[in-house]
């Protein structure tokens, strides 16, 4: 039983170490965006995008073959 009169304290003492090291960590914005830098690697740089060449079908400039 003596030795929960040290592990009590110390529960307690890094409990507040780890509430403390929290604060911080919000205070100085490390969570602000959690999701831009995993998703701004899904967006496509569109100076480099290129559109893809037009179907047959879809051309404007000739009318479509009648059956």
């Amino acid at each position: 039983m003596d030795i929960l009169g040290l592990l009590i304290p110390a529960a307690l003492f890094l409990g507040l170490v780890g509430l403390a090291a929290f604060m911080w960590a919000l205070k100085n914005g490390q969570f602000d965006d959690l999701d831009g830098a995993a998703m701004r690697i899904l967006i496509d740089d569109e100076s480099s995008k290129k559109s893809p060449p037009a179907a047959d079908g879809d051309r404007k400039d000739r009318p479509a073959a009648r059956p």
